[in-house]
Order: C-alpha cells, then structure tokens, then sequence
C-alpha cells in the first residue's frame, strides 16, 4: 500500500508595513515584481496600519494602530495560512529568487514540523550542520546559547501558530524591544531554529558550508531610524536606468530624501540629543506642567 503524500502546507507571503512609510512601498512593490516569481504559491498580503495600500498581486490587510507587536498579532489573527514568509516595507530585492527554492522549503519545513526557519545569513549566527539541504543550500540548527538575534524581523518561515505564541510573551513591544527580550525569551525556550544562507543579507557572505552552484538571491534593507541608507543608492540607478517616467520621478524623489535625510513621511530628520540636553529638556517641562 503506497503511503499518502504529504498535503502542500498553505503559506502567506506577509508583508508588514507601518503607514509612516508609506513612501518606500512603491520602491519595495516595483523591485519585487521584477525579482519574484509569482508561481511560488503563495498568498500575498501587504499590511498597513489604517492607510489602504494597492499594491499589485497583493491582498492589503490592516492592523490598526498599536505598538508593533500587537499590530503584528493581529494580523496573524485575520490569517489562516500555516506558514507565514514575513517580509518588511523596507526589505527591496536585488536579485533574482528561485521559485524551485522555495517549493522544496515548504514542503520539507511541513513535513519536518520546523516551527522557525531563517533564510538569511548573519555573524552573529553560530550554525550547526544537518543532514538536510534545500536546493543545495545546508540547512543548520544554530546554537541558541551562542547566537545573537534568535528573534529578528528579517526575511524568515515562521509556523504562524508558533510565531503568535511568541507574540503573546511580549505585548505592547516596539520592534527593537521585541528583537531584544523575544531573543532572550528564545534562548530560554531552546526551540531548535534553523537556518539558510538563500538571501545574502546587504550583501553578507554566506555561513554554511552549500553546494558551489547552489542558488542563492539577495536584498539590502534601504531605511535605518526611518530615513534612507546609503544602501538605496544602487536602486536609484536601477530605477533611472529600467524605469518609465512613474519609475524616473519616483527615482528622484529617493534621491531628494536621501540627500536632505529627510523622515519617510518627508520631514526632517530629528537631532539627536546628548545627555545633559535631555536633562535640560525634561527639566524644563518638568517645570512647566
């Protein structure tokens, strides 16, 4: 008798946006298009806060307002899918992604019941070999003890029930305190985590030991402290050079932010302040009240 197959898992490819950056979602929209192929199967949703977000091939759903955590566990709430693929407005794609990849991934996180699978590769990781390989990329179990940002909002599997589950150890979090303590909260658990070298994170070597020949795709995160990095320059020229006029305008308008450090909701960036400023400054609405 012939053993059943197992069932395809279902996946959502989970784009999650906050409104304030709403000017990076056409940068983000234009180079996924060009590098993801759309016979992954997949269901697409982009999520923002309260904005609606068009944006092509992909379902927009809402969070409404709340500190980062509690939107995202909300938006994992309207999902029914058993995998999410989570992504980030500000995560644009600069290679091409291998849809074969991806179709191997699923169907061995589902049949092996990975809960936490990373896709990108950082120092920080201390990866331990396994026997399995993805489009032969090693998958590696990292060592929790020894790894930094066990939680990190890079471009990562997640089972969607285990990613509530973590969601729930730490409400009201912002995204920096939930890289933090879900890290620690993590390193306690000792969940096994695994790890791939697909994406070559602002272009990071790879860390397993992978078949020369093995696929892999890349991606440079362009905002840091909610204005542009320098990473965005490569993407300018890409849009000057491919683009039509939407492509060109949209161009310069990066162009203009990244030269005057402006916020994504087009302000100027904020100056930082020193110590004994923040003294003075709490000192004087302290005696203002």
């Amino acid at each position: 008798m012939f053993a059943r197959p197992t069932p395809a898992p279902s996946v959502a490819l989970l784009v999650h946006a906050c409104d304030r950056y709403e000017f990076l979602y056409p940068g983000f929209a234009w180079f996924f298009g060009r590098y993801w192929p759309r016979q992954i199967r997949c269901a697409y949703y982009f999520a923002t806060e309260e904005k609606p977000a068009d944006i092509a091939g992909f379902q927009n759903i809402r969070s409404g307002r709340g500190e980062w955590s509690d939107r995202l566990r909300r938006l994992l709430e309207q999902l029914t899918e058993d995998y999410v693929l989570y992504f980030q407005e500000d995560v644009w794609l600069s290679e091409p992604v291998q849809a074969g990849f991806f179709e191997e991934l699923f169907a061995l996180a589902a049949a092996q019941g990975w809960q936490h699978v990373k896709l990108h590769s950082a120092e920080m990781y201390r990866p331990h070999p396994t026997p399995f390989t993805v489009a032969g990329l090693r998958v590696a179990q990292l060592d929790n003890a020894g790894s930094g940002y066990l939680m990190s909002h890079q471009i990562t599997l997640w089972n969607r029930e285990y990613l509530l589950k973590q969601l729930a150890l730490g409400p009201g979090e912002h995204p920096w305190r939930n890289e933090r303590r879900g890290t620690k909260r993590l390193r306690r658990q000792n969940d096994p985590i695994r790890q791939l070298d697909y994406f070559a994170e602002n272009g990071k070597p790879a860390i397993n030991e992978n078949e020369p020949a093995a696929p892999r795709s890349a991606y440079y995160t362009v905002s840091v402290n909610s204005v542009l990095h320098e990473r965005v320059r490569p993407y300018i020229t890409q849009l000057q050079a491919e683009g039509g006029p939407a492509e060109h305008a949209y161009a310069a308008a990066l162009a203009d932010h990244l030269a005057r450090q402006l916020t994504h909701d087009g302000l100027p960036k904020p100056r930082k302040e020193d110590f004994l400023q923040k003294i003075k400054r709490r000192f004087r609405a302290w005696r203002g009240r």
